[in-house]
């Protein structure tokens, strides 16, 4: 499909001022992105060319505004496509006020994250939410501003080129599934602008609201049952799948569209250089379904890109979309959606895994439900993670449950259990989050020392800590650490003390950064030395191996001891075979089977030693061993 020509004039004249290379670059941008922009705007609205004409112009606008320096940006970034696929990337996410206290904050701490090898930094909602509870900041009342306590626009901008310069990318949130009832939009229509009220989904009566919350479940029974609530000013029920002032937008609406457009663009050009897309399985609203990944978010999201690849080819998109382990590689891309959305996504499926593991000592589920997800496209990437700032909800697909003997209904349920501290034997010390009696579910809160028992069990705490983090370091894509995790810090035994938290548990795990303990991190005798200098070596090591760059294939083997995870990484510089004990005692894994992957002398990198065996040729994993296998260094693969 070719770009129109009148659509070309029309870029010209938006981009007069502009040097004529640049002009040319733009053009060359347009006549790639048009066909993706176009086919997207097509699958969502009745008449797509006026919308997707509009799109192409708003990112002419801000690629006229583009500073310099972000064009210089683009044009590395178009030189590494793979830059977020290196294994180089290394993340860590965190709240502004509670690492640093603000924008400039963050650039003081900087020695903290280089020392742990970060290049990926995320920061959480800094956008201006509405007044008191916002929802941890997601719901946003003013796009094109970031929160007074933490800074300015310009204190983001200045942020953004600091870390750059530091070769660390910044991760901002943006939220698309719904804005603040306070938000402009919301009070426009509230005080009765038609246009603006069809930015939202409003019903004058209860009639449809209930079709739709037959099929619709509930996200948080607890404090916010429903998915509609009555407003007297809108005079009708607004769609409100997270909180009664949180209004989901009608992306139904091309107006929705272009204005999300506009924000991305602006976001872009202020130096961000990866979008958190919250809440994108939302988007869409279909009767009779879950509203929950419908095709039309993948067009949604397709056309979103397109326009940003016209002006701020430097940006990515990173789908948050915490969904069944089916749906997950459809937020990367799938069919004709390949390589045409986001970037990254979160591999939820792996990080759930990984804690059933530990809790049971066993793989053989984990083994199924990994193997069974289909392959990612080449050219996206994985998030990958111990857990973040939400509560862990127990993605088990209750067909893996069953093909490996489990109940998928009796396992969450465990799951549930062992991380709260409430089944016997357990280590863990979790909070529940949103327990439903009606259906039996519970999610769970809590750091990562608290889940692994770090609080009253050290050495098998820290042993627990480090094999979690080696397997999702170990995946492939990148892997992202939530702040205080590096050192170790517990549960805030506070978290309820602060106005707007007493409700939600999962602030619990979100304390601010410990500087007492942050001091504390390179002295290996203390317990955050311990932590830290584990994950700093994990960084150092992963960076200088190839066969983790995202784009390499990942195989999980069948048929190991069940104690015994074992991945094969295939890249065209050789093998790596990941081999983790999940449990507290030594484990036994056939070193015939890594002849077969390639390894003619296995060496661990992790460990930095051979891997010897006995005569009968099985080498013996310590506890909570985590083995990083490859070809030993000056040696031929075989």
């Amino acid at each position: 499909m070719e770009t129109p020509a009148d659509l070309r004039v029309a870029v010209a004249e938006e981009l007069h001022a502009v040097p004529a290379e640049r002009r040319e670059a733009f053009a060359l941008r347009v006549d790639r992105w048009w066909p993706d922009l176009y086919d997207g705007v097509r699958a969502v609205h009745p008449d797509p060319e006026p919308v997707a004409r509009r799109l192409v112009l708003l990112a002419a606008r801000a690629y006229a505004a583009r500073p310099d320096d972000l064009h210089r940006l683009d044009q590395r970034r178009l030189l590494s496509p793979d830059w977020l696929q290196q294994p180089g990337m290394f993340g860590y996410a965190c709240y502004t006020e509670r690492f640093a206290g603000d924008l400039p904050g963050v650039a003081r701490h900087l020695d903290h994250l280089a020392d742990l090898g970060v290049t990926y930094l995320h920061l959480m909602p800094l956008l201006q939410p509405r007044p008191g509870d916002n929802d941890g900041g997601y719901a946003v009342q003013d796009y094109r501003r970031v929160r007074p306590d933490l800074g300015t626009n310009s204190d983001l901008r200045e942020l953004a080129t600091t870390l750059r310069g530091r070769g660390i990318s910044l991760v901002v949130d943006l939220v698309l599934n719904h804005v603040a009832r306070e938000h402009e939009w919301a009070e426009k229509a509230r005080a009765g602008d038609p246009a603006y009220r069809s930015y939202f989904h409003v019903y004058d009566d209860r009639t449809l609201p209930d079709a739709f919350e037959q099929s619709l479940p509930e996200v948080f029974p607890d404090f916010a049952p429903g998915n509609f609530t009555w407003d007297e000013e809108l005079a009708g029920w607004v769609w409100t799948t997270f909180n009664e002032f949180q209004w989901d937008l009608n992306w139904a609406n091309p107006e929705v569209m272009l204005e999300l457009a506009d924000v991305i663009l602006w976001l872009a050009n202020l130096g961000v250089e990866v979008l958190r897309l919250d809440a994108v399985a939302f988007l869409w609203k279909r009767l009779g379904t879950s509203c929950q990944n419908q095709p039309e978010v993948h067009a949604i999201v397709q056309a979103l890109r397109a326009t940003a690849r016209m002006a701020a080819p430097a940006l990515a998109f990173k789908a948050e979309a915490i969904v069944g382990p089916r749906d997950l590689v459809q937020y990367l891309g799938t069919g004709p959606h390949t390589g045409r959305i986001s970037d990254l996504a979160y591999h939820n499926s792996l990080m759930v895994q990984v804690w059933s593991m530990l809790a049971t000592g066993d793989t053989v589920l984990a083994r199924h439900a990994l193997a069974a997800l289909p392959p990612a496209p080449t050219t996206s990437t994985w998030i990958t993670y111990v857990r973040c700032h939400d509560d862990i909800g127990w993605a088990i697909d209750d067909g893996d449950a069953a093909a490996v003997g489990l109940s998928g209904p009796a396992h969450r349920r465990f799951l549930a259990e062992w991380y709260a501290g409430e089944f016997p034997g357990s280590w863990a010390r979790g909070l529940v989050f949103q327990r439903n009696p009606a259906t039996g579910d519970m999610r769970i809160s809590g750091t990562a020392a608290s889940l692994a028992g770090l609080e009253h069990d050290t050495d098998g705490g820290l042993a627990r800590l480090f094999l979690a983090h080696a397997i999702v370091a170990g995946w492939g894509g990148i892997p992202v650490l939530w702040s205080g995790d590096e050192l170790g810090q517990a549960d805030d035994a506070d978290w309820a003390g602060e106005p707007g938290h007493a409700d939600d548990n999962r602030w619990a795990h979100r304390p601010r950064l410990d500087r007492e303990l942050a001091r504390l991190r390179h002295d290996p005798t203390t317990v955050p030395g311990r932590v830290f200098s584990g994950l700093a070596h994990l960084a150092r090591v992963r960076a200088g191996l190839p066969q983790l760059h995202a784009a390499a294939t990942s195989r999980v083997l069948p048929d190991t001891d069940p104690g015994i995870l074992a991945v094969v990484r295939s890249h065209a510089s050789g093998t790596l075979v990941g081999l983790y004990n999940v449990t507290g005692e030594p484990r036994p894994f056939p070193v015939d089977r890594l002849h077969a992957a390639g390894l003619g002398t296995p060496y661990d990198a992790l460990g930095g030693h051979l891997v010897t065996t006995g005569a009968d040729g099985v080498a013996w994993l310590p506890p909570y061993a985590a083995w990083w296998v490859v070809e030993a260094p000056g040696t031929e693969p075989s």
